[in-house]
């Protein structure tokens, strides 16, 4: 599956790679130096701050966005604050990016071997639905199924076919 890096910003307004931040302290600093933070009162009880996509949120003051001279660049849409996310798995989706690159040409091949494998399995084998109960016995069908594909893929493969003579008329 592509990890697509949508951080950067393709009109004139900043992107989320022009703040600077420090992950022990759990804060950001935008250009203009003001301070993003996801937590800024105390709360009762310990919040974590992470949302259900695996992201912390940092916003800033209102007061700071409001006489800040960036404000049209940092953040043209909103009336209030700039807000951030950043995600936790940052560094592993970086990696992932810079050793995706190198993969693309060969994803489409590998995928459709496999997909036809499946339709093969589905349309001419018959596999689209299984008639053996619980999970057991859907891996029994599944591995009769591949092992029967298996077969006659290898002997395929072995045994190609004489060809054929034609038989004309004189």
């Amino acid at each position: 599956m592509p990890v697509w890096d949508k951080t950067q910003r393709t009109d004139d307004s900043l992107s989320s790679s022009d703040f600077s931040g420090t992950k022990h302290r759990n804060e950001y600093h935008c250009p203009q130096g003001h301070l993003l933070r996801s937590d800024w009162r105390p709360f009762k009880n310990a919040r974590t701050h992470i949302t259900t996509v695996n992201t912390i949120i940092y916003r800033s003051r209102q007061s700071d966005c409001a006489k800040c001279p960036m404000k049209s660049r940092c953040c043209p849409l909103t009336r209030f604050a700039r807000s951030a996310a950043a995600y936790m798995n940052r560094h592993a989706t970086l990696l992932v990016l810079s050793l995706g690159l190198a993969f693309t040409s060969n994803r489409a091949k590998d995928r459709k071997k496999v997909e036809m494998l499946f339709a093969h399995l589905k349309r001419i084998m018959r596999l689209d639905r299984l008639r053996l109960r619980g999970p057991s016995g859907a891996h029994d069908e599944f591995v009769l199924a591949a092992t029967a594909q298996n077969l006659r893929r290898m002997a395929k493969r072995l045994c190609p076919t004489p060809p054929r003579i034609a038989v004309g008329t004189a």
